[in-house]
């Protein structure tokens, strides 16, 4: 019997019981430091108004899927700039991709504000997707950069809290502040605090590739693809939930779930930084992908109509989630250069998270939520044995 649950929990409790983890020096150290302050500080300026934008192109007069392709254009520009980040980060220091990324998301977003025309959100959703695909392959990059191999299941966690905060914090907000103070002040403030967190990067050490990084690798070597198989399937998964959940179950308890999604991914992906430095990284994604598919079915079984499963599905899909995310990301750079392994990552990510909402409407359109969720974790369960996958860069 596989007894990785059993042992990722003896160690959870063991590290519970230290007085302080040792050896982080690396992770309290300035540039680091920076790092997650920026990091925090361009995700803002993202999530803010994921919900907003398409609420914004409504009052233009744009229809449903109109108004939606506003974020769809901004991930696929956001795709398409993290396929050449491989090729930059080797001839520019990630500093300088860094703050660009900051600026681009910010500087462009209170154009919004000129008009709710499509033409104007699209090619202003354009500008802040380039940036979005710099902030998100060069934050991962930076993480191998500024710590020792030892530390980087620790130190992606914490990179992860970094990111995921800004999800629990300004997602609800966009909305509400939308009501309180108009889309025109929301836009300024969108815009301010990505700019705001570039002055962060001014704090942070030189980085420019190895010169064992320039030798001519692949971009996308054969060594990540179980790895990016696992974290593809688990993105499809949280694109679908959080586009259909809330209308898969009652809707007094879809916002709760979906809050507790988020707030357990967050949590997921910090305790798998901590356990994999400790246990190995492959010892705990067999009980975090099975953690994920768990949720997964849980949410099916909701749909159903028992709704207060709900919650439990989606705290139990996040943990899992959040998991597979830090563990996928570590041992992807374990295998190659920081550039190729952040790229691969984030668009495992990114494309998953598109592809979910998109596969998730055509196959609820033909058998209804429940199968769909259904299908979802079957997904997710069957990429059980690419976890296993051990094959270290040469």
């Amino acid at each position: 019997m596989d007894k990785s649950w059993l042992h990722a929990y003896q160690e959870l409790v063991r590290i519970s019981e230290e007085p302080r983890v040792k050896d982080t020096t690396a992770l309290q150290h300035r540039s680091f430091r920076h790092l997650l302050v920026a990091t925090v500080g361009g995700f803002a300026g993202y999530v803010l108004l994921l919900p907003v934008l398409p609420l914004w192109a409504v009052t233009g007069g744009a229809g449903e899927v109109a108004a939606g392709a506003t974020n769809a254009v901004f991930m696929l520009v956001t795709v398409l700039t993290q396929l050449g980040m491989p090729w930059l980060l080797k001839h520019i220091d990630h500093r300088v991709a860094f703050a660009s990324g900051t600026m681009l998301i910010g500087l462009p977003t209170p154009l919004y504000a000129l008009s709710s025309d499509l033409w104007l959100l699209l090619g202003v959703s354009s500008m802040r997707g380039v940036g979005f695909g710099l902030l998100t392959v060069t934050g991962a990059a930076l993480v191998v950069e500024l710590v020792p191999a030892a530390q980087r299941g620790r130190a992606a966690g914490l990179y992860g809290l970094s990111v995921g905060l800004p999800n629990v914090l300004f997602l609800p907000a966009g909305v509400w502040l939308t009501q309180q103070i108009g889309f025109g002040p929301l836009f300024w403030i969108a815009g301010a605090l990505p700019v705001a967190a570039t002055a962060a990067v001014l704090g942070m050490s030189r980085v420019r590739a190895k010169p064992a990084q320039r030798s001519g690798t692949s971009a996308f070597p054969l060594a990540l693809l179980p790895s990016w198989i696992v974290m593809t399937a688990a993105a499809v998964a949280a694109g679908g939930l959080t586009a259909f959940l809330p209308l898969a179950v009652a809707g007094s308890v879809a916002p709760a779930a979906l809050m507790a999604f988020g707030a357990s991914a967050m949590l997921g992906r910090w305790a798998a930084g901590q356990l994999g430095d400790r246990l190995g990284q492959h010892r705990v994604l067999v009980p975090a992908v099975l953690l994920a598919g768990l949720g997964t079915g849980l949410l099916a079984v909701a749909a159903w109509g028992a709704d207060p499963l709900a919650l439990l599905g989606a705290a139990a899909f996040g943990a899992g989630f959040g998991a597979v995310q830090n563990i996928t990301l570590v041992v992807m750079f374990e295998r190659t250069e920081s550039g190729p392994a952040s790229t691969a990552w984030n668009i495992a990510y990114d494309a998953g998270q598109g592809l979910g909402a998109i596969g998730f409407g055509a196959l609820v359109t033909l058998s209804g939520y429940p199968t769909t969720f259904a299908v979802a974790a079957i997904l997710i369960t069957i990429c059980i044995p690419l976890t296993t996958a051990r094959r270290r860069r040469s």
